[in-house]
């Protein structure tokens, strides 16, 4: 361990800062995941307990992620519903068990798929029961939770709905941590900062569906039927949301899922986006590089880190794949410092607190960081500084984006090296128990 932190102790002085300062938040995706984490043992039930349908419970509509037996429809369908002729389809592929390939020989800089808006699904779209849309819209549900109410509602309705053929197309069982249970998410996220994460964004989700049966469902069993509008179904449509859900920035910011887009899987090699095109009126992406028949085509979901791109899509890339992945590094004023609360003072006062949490990656770490270590360390005879710090730790000073103390640089850094060492030192009892499990920890997807 010595060793080794002489080596992190050098690397760490030798990296770049960065900047702007990472903020993980709540985004709309650009469609579903390529690969998904595997787990020991099979562990990927999708439905949690809950009083009104059992664990084992097998949703009546969507099918298998992996299954094409519904795509010659859903392209029938789309094709008699306005989407022009195309040059991908769908396909099993290597990365993300099912995906769009390439037909015909598709160009750089090439726009493809051209949905036209009469194909996206949003919280203005017209509902199979209009009463049930009209009491929700009444109550000024929001849109997120009106669409998975609407997600629902059309799901039950199967063949009677207008959307049969995409909502048949959709997994029963969406990779995503909402389907995990709460002993899924210790066991396996044991060492892992989206373990809270995860349980907050299940916790929400339960909170919202609660809300909506005490308020709406509830007094409207005839639109709202528990058998059909329970928290196993509402997780199932929130996790179809969070990760198809598309912003279309081109559109007022209309976010939407995309029937046929929502096929594309990710990957960190290419950065390109679906949008709306004015001059064709429809929403489409263009290509970044060339593919060949029988190749996979792929967007962006984002420059998202592994913890993001787990906690909405169930999957982290290959390792070493990802150049936006980032780690959250834990941060502390010693309560022993003599000047803790004039450091504290000065942090309140620019939003922060005595502790903070900063993004680091392998490339470097953001200026708010290092400016937080330097407060951390700086002895009493800086107290001078501690405002001007404290403001660059917060990302508000536009006043010195160079902010260096050489005097107590060293000590920073080591701060920080101790910061990581006592993160990593988290996850030693967890790499043992994966070990005993049989993991292969060198390869984290397949």
């Amino acid at each position: 361990m010595a060793e080794a932190s002489r080596t992190f102790h050098a690397t760490l002085l030798s990296l770049p800062t960065f900047s702007p300062r990472f903020h993980f938040k709540l985004s709309y995706s650009h469609s579903h995941p390529s690969l998904h984490l595997k787990r020991a043992r099979s562990v990927q039930r999708s439905i949690s307990e809950t009083k009104t349908m059992s664990l084992n419970t097998t949703l009546p509509w969507g099918c298998d992620i992996d299954s094409l037996e519904n795509a010659e429809a859903l392209q029938n369908w789309l094709s008699d519903s306005g989407l022009p002729p195309q040059k991908v389809g769908i396909n099993k592929v290597e990365m993300g068990k099912r995906g769009l390939v390439a037909l015909k020989k598709i160009n750089r800089g090439e726009k493809i798929l051209f949905v036209p808006p009469s194909l996206l699904i949003s919280s203005d779209s017209d509902w199979s029961s209009p009463v049930a849309g009209h009491v929700l819209k009444q109550q000024n549900v929001a849109d997120l939770p009106l669409l998975a109410t609407y997600l629902i509602s059309e799901a039950n309705l199967q063949k009677s709905s207008r959307w049969s053929n995409y909502i048949s197309s959709l997994p029963r069982e969406p990779y995503s941590l909402l389907h995990w249970t709460r002993s899924e998410l210790d066991r396996y996220l044991k060492a892992s900062q989206i373990r809270l994460r995860a349980i907050e964004r299940i916790a929400d989700i339960t909170g919202t569906f609660d809300d909506l049966r005490r308020r709406i469902f509830s007094k409207h069993p005839h639109l709202f039927p528990k058998e059909v509008f329970n928290l196993v179904t509402f997780r199932w449509s929130f996790g179809i949301l969070l990760s198809r859900l598309v912003y279309l920035y081109s559109m007022d910011g209309k976010v939407a899922l995309v029937p046929w887009a929502d096929m594309l899987n990710h990957s960190c090699e290419v950065e390109t986006y679906l949008n709306y095109d004015k001059s064709s009126q429809a929403v489409v992406f263009t290509t970044d590089r060339a593919y060949q028949p029988g190749e996979q085509v792929f967007i962006s979901y984002g420059k998202k880190s592994n913890a993001e791109l787990l906690l909405s899509y169930g999957f982290v890339p290959k390792q070493g794949t990802n150049l936006n992945d980032s780690v959250e590094l834990p941060l502390s004023l010693k309560i022993s410092d003599k000047c803790y609360k004039q450091k504290l003072k000065a942090l309140m006062k620019h939003g922060l607190s005595a502790s903070q949490c900063y993004p680091i990656q392998i490339s470097g770490w953001p200026l708010e960081l290092m400016a937080y270590a330097y407060l951390t360390v700086s002895p009493p005879s800086m107290s001078k500084q501690f405002e001007e710090m404290a403001a660059m730790a917060s990302n508000e000073s536009i006043i010195r984006k160079d902010l260096r103390y050489p005097e107590i640089e060293e000590k920073a850094v080591q701060f920080i090296l101790d910061s990581c060492e006592s993160s990593i030192s988290k996850y030693s009892k967890f790499l043992k128990w994966l070990h005993g499990f049989g993991y292969n920890i060198s390869r984290t997807t397949e």
